[in-house]
């Protein structure tokens, strides 16, 4: 199919061709958003043929999104067909965040044992000190806030890379589907804690410590500070349900929602 024929479709303000491929990518984007943005809460039954019309894509493309939902624990297949959205407990996201602390752990250590390239330290460098700019003043603003979110998660990004580990680095994707789970899941909700910047410093910190480690070539200690960097989303996510719990309003996140509190 030459350029001038090729059917495009749009998702999230980006174009894709529209071969087989590229419909099963935006039929995952799309129902992955309407369960994480609360359109479909936890508990929801949902039925292939509804989300097959809600999509408006045909059933292949949709039985797949619903398959890789189901690997990545939003969705719970049921007995008698069909799928249910997950609801969390804090432990259940509490493991999830301990697991993907494990395994950017490993990425950490391998990065290096193995060596990183000169090229891939240089950016981390750069973006750490761009980190700095943006937690450079004593409160965080919401432009300040989501420079910081975007960085962060560039900068595990590129440990990642250091490692050069495609194997482990698809099943930290998946270790980090979870909501709440993800390198940058904690700063969302830090934002509404008076503590905020103070907790960003720390992680910052702990972002120096571990690219320094990686370049001397301390594979333990590197591993060592990027679990002990994931507790911090531990602990952030235990601050803010035990707030709630107490009477203060929730996040305005709506995968908020999907956590249920242990009786």
């Amino acid at each position: 199919m030459n350029a001038a024929t090729t059917e495009w479709t749009e998702t999230a303000g980006v174009a894709f061709p529209a071969s087989g491929e590229s419909v099963q990518v935006r039929a995952l984007l799309q129902l992955r958003e309407l369960i994480l943005s609360g359109e479909l809460a936890g508990g929801t039954r949902i039925a292939e043929l509804a989300i097959v019309e809600r999509l408006g894509v045909s059933r292949t493309p949709v039985r797949a999104a619903l398959l890789r939902l189901e690997q990545e624990g939003l969705l719970q297949a049921l007995p008698n067909g069909g799928y249910c959205v997950q609801s969390f407990t804090e432990r259940d996201i509490a493991d999830g965040i301990e697991l993907r602390g494990t395994l950017e752990g490993l990425l950490a250590r391998l990065a290096a044992e193995r060596g990183a390239t000169a090229a891939l330290l240089t950016q981390a460098r750069q973006c750490l000190a761009q980190i700095d700019v943006a937690l450079a003043t004593s409160t965080l603003d919401d432009d300040k806030f989501s420079s910081y979110v975007a960085l962060n998660s560039r900068f595990h990004g590129l440990l990642y890379e250091m490692a050069a580990s495609p194997t482990i680095a698809r099943q930290l994707e998946r270790a980090a589907s979870l909501p709440f789970a993800s390198p940058s899941g904690f700063v969302v909700l830090q934002s509404h804690s008076s503590q905020a910047r103070d907790m960003l410093v720390v992680a910052q910190d702990q972002h120096r410590q571990v690219l320094g480690a990686i370049e001397q070539r301390e594979g333990a200690r590197a591993e060592s500070i990027m679990r002990e960097h994931s507790r911090l989303a531990r602990r952030n996510l235990t601050e803010v349900l035990a707030g709630h719990a107490s009477g203060q309003p929730p996040p305005s996140m709506p995968s908020f929602k999907l956590i249920r509190r242990r009786p």
